[in-house]
């Protein structure tokens, strides 16, 4: 898992998001037991990590 994805695991966690994994070992985000979005593994995609925080954001969460 990239470093920025494992740094934010932590920050999400320190805000009282919960994080769990699927059976393929993506992190899944969720919020007072409600799904909020899936984070991605890896840094292949440019844009996946700024599209998962963008949708934390809207969800309470704070960089």
């Amino acid at each position: 898992m990239d470093k920025d994805v494992r740094k934010l695991i932590r920050r999400l966690e320190a805000q009282g998001f919960e994080v769990r994994y699927s059976a393929k070992g993506y992190p899944l985000v969720y919020r007072d037991g409600e799904f909020v979005t899936k984070l991605p593994q890896t840094p292949s995609d440019w844009r996946g990590l700024k599209n998962s925080v963008a949708h934390l954001k809207r969800h309470g969460y704070r960089p």
